[in-house]
């Protein structure tokens, strides 16, 4: 399977060269996403049997500030994307998140929920999602949450730092998830490409760690975990306002990747370790 990824340096395009190394990379010096019509002409001149889009505008709070340059990352260049493989029938899988959710409520979103971004970053993202399926190539859209790794920036490594600094910490309490590692979403990538090639009909499907916790709850395996005496207290998210509004519930429900494709959903634990051991902890 001769696999073309937009993304290099990102959390789950790090792990996809792990696992699929002879796979081509294109990192912002090949094709920016500011540069949608550069992302198609990089899917025209590819020899590729699948497209993966392991890349985005990440920044949350950033993108409240800078929604155009947001939704040209997040929604037309995934947008050119898709049009390009569809036009040479290549399956095209893209990464989503659980932001495009309005985060109410308490019970796990399905795939299907209606869609109602609390911020820029969603709505961007949303965008994204809208443009893909409209292409109408085969295509599968996975959302997922609360991406860790030991690369770039993520929650882990801050609490990690955080817990080296400090005694006390004070984390949020009432947003509540499930940390995905961007080892498993790398892995569940690649099998849904195999899929995609093999002829399913693809579609929209989420991909979440277990079991849903809380930050705070996170931060406190993380201490744990790492042997770090660092205490986490308990705050509701009134108390730390960020530009972007977070979700409070961002539980996906992803049942339907078990029914079709007869993937769990990953415990989060294990990979936490085997993370904390690669960054020496």
């Amino acid at each position: 399977m001769r696999l073309l990824v937009f993304g290099k340096t990102g959390q789950v395009a790090c792990e996809l060269q792990r696992l699929a190394p002879d796979a081509t990379y294109l990192g912002r010096e090949d094709a920016d996403l500011m540069d949608p019509a550069a992302c198609a002409a990089a899917i025209d001149a590819s020899d590729a049997d699948a497209v993966i889009n392991a890349a985005a505008w990440t920044a949350v709070d950033k993108a409240e500030t800078e929604e155009a340059a947001a939704t040209k990352v997040n929604g037309e260049a995934p947008t050119a994307m898709a049009q390009a493989a569809a036009a040479k029938g290549l399956p095209f899988l893209h990464i989503s998140t659980d932001y495009v959710f309005d985060g109410t409520g308490t019970k796990p979103f399905a795939p299907d929920h209606p869609t109602a971004p609390l911020g820029a970053y969603g709505r961007s993202k949303l965008a994204g999602e809208i443009g893909v399926r409209a292409a109408g190539g085969p295509h599968i859209i996975l959302r997922t949450s609360w991406v860790f790794s030991a690369h770039g920036t993520n929650f882990v490594k801050t609490m990690l730092r955080l817990g080296h600094e400090r005694d006390v910490i004070r984390v949020v309490a009432d947003q509540i998830g499930g940390p995905t590692a961007a080892s498993d979403i790398a892995v569940t990538v690649l099998v849904l490409a195999s899929e995609l090639l093999d002829g399913c009909k693809g579609g929209t499907y989420h991909y979440s760690g277990a079991p849903d916790v809380s930050w705070a709850d996170f931060a406190r395996a993380i201490m744990t975990q790492a042997n770090l005496p660092c205490r986490v207290e308990d705050i509701p998210s009134s108390a730390y306002p960020t530009p972007a509004k977070r979700p409070l519930n961002s539980r996906l429900d992803c049942r339907s990747l078990l029914e079709d494709f007869g993937i769990h959903r990953p415990d989060w634990r294990p990979e936490l370790q085997n993370i904390l051991m690669e960054l020496g902890q």
